[in-house]
């Protein structure tokens, strides 16, 4: 029923995408704020006590609903409630159309039009980007995006079912709504809730790197996962751009924002910023590059729904006496 699932939630999410503004998500967004407002003093401890309280507010009633459909074997209406919450928790057409209309601007010379929807989209200043700049910072959105809003749903379905694709959206949106902002970059309180999440999206990470390497050029994938991952302060996006980028032949991250220092065996440090970027393998991104985008989350896509396939087969198969 996993498979099932996730298919027909991808169909209607294709036929009718849920707006990222729509009630359901404005409602989990004013919880969070409600819980940093309630709990907020200035302490880790009372960010834990928020996000247990969060989690519970949210988990309990999906469970229990979840057990009562399953426990009466109710199958129809158990199918449909884990359409309906793949389908909240999915966000595969959420962002789509930016990334498709700045890959139209691009393609007709329109460069104000692009950096003007980037900023939109990724709420950051574009002024001065040229079209590979552009294309650089579309090709990373896109495929953090996807991760977060596909894949990693996909693996918490798959091991909690409803309950599990819930656990992760959620997660992930309170680590940055904790965090990211201004008013909250240097606070304790956001500490449990960034914690939280890497724990959460620890091996779907590395999944979805996996994938984009088995789709893409995987020696490079491989490659640049192992070598330039750690240029990033964020491992998980570090992981992601370097895995994505090797499979597609694109230099992807930029060292001078995202370079951390590492110590070495002499004990001496050095700025992985000032590694060559020839050193990198692929080339500089370019308008081509949001197309290898596109054919690499979609072929990364079916192979993770292959994998479902042939995983929900063999359940059905042991279960069949």
């Amino acid at each position: 029923m996993t498979f099932l699932s996730i298919l027909c939630a991808l169909l209607i999410e294709q036929m009718k995408p849920l707006r990222a503004d729509n009630f359901i998500y404005a409602e989990i967004k004013a919880l969070a704020l409600r819980m940093e407002t309630w709990f907020n003093a200035g302490q880790a401890t009372h960010g834990r006590i928020g996000w247990f309280l969060m989690m519970a507010i949210l988990l309990v009633p999906v469970a229990t609903i979840s057990w009562v459909l399953h426990y009466y074997d109710w199958f129809l209406a158990s199918f449909a409630w884990n359409v309906l919450i793949v389908y909240l928790t999915l966000g595969f057409r959420h962002y789509s159309h930016y990334f498709t209309s700045i890959q139209l601007a691009l393609n007709a010379g329109d460069e104000t039009a692009a950096r003007a929807l980037l900023a939109e989209w990724t709420r950051q200043d574009t002024i001065g980007m040229d079209a590979n700049e552009i294309s650089r910072v579309a090709v990373e959105k896109a495929l953090i995006t996807t991760h977060r809003n596909v894949f990693g749903v996909f693996f918490w379905f798959l091991i909690l079912g409803p309950v599990g694709a819930i656990l992760y959206r959620v997660s992930e949106y309170v680590a940055r709504a904790w965090n990211e902002p201004e008013h909250m970059r240097n606070e304790a309180f956001g500490l449990f809730a960034g914690r939280a999440y890497y724990w959460i999206d620890w091996l779907p990470v590395r999944l979805t790197a996996v994938a984009f390497a088995v789709v893409g050029n995987f020696e490079d994938a491989i490659y640049a996962w192992r070598n330039f991952s750690r240029r990033w302060a964020d491992e998980a996006i570090g992981i992601i751009l370097s895995a994505g980028g090797g499979a597609m032949g694109v230099r992807l991250g930029s060292p001078a924002e995202h370079a951390v220092r590492v110590t070495l065996i002499d004990s001496a440090t050095v700025d992985i910023s000032d590694v060559e970027a020839d050193t990198l393998p692929g080339e500089e991104p370019s308008v081509r590059s949001l197309q290898s985008t596109v054919g690499l989350v979609w072929r990364a896509l079916l192979l993770w729904m292959m994998l479902l396939l042939l995983l929900s087969g063999a359940v059905w198969l042991g279960a069949t006496p």
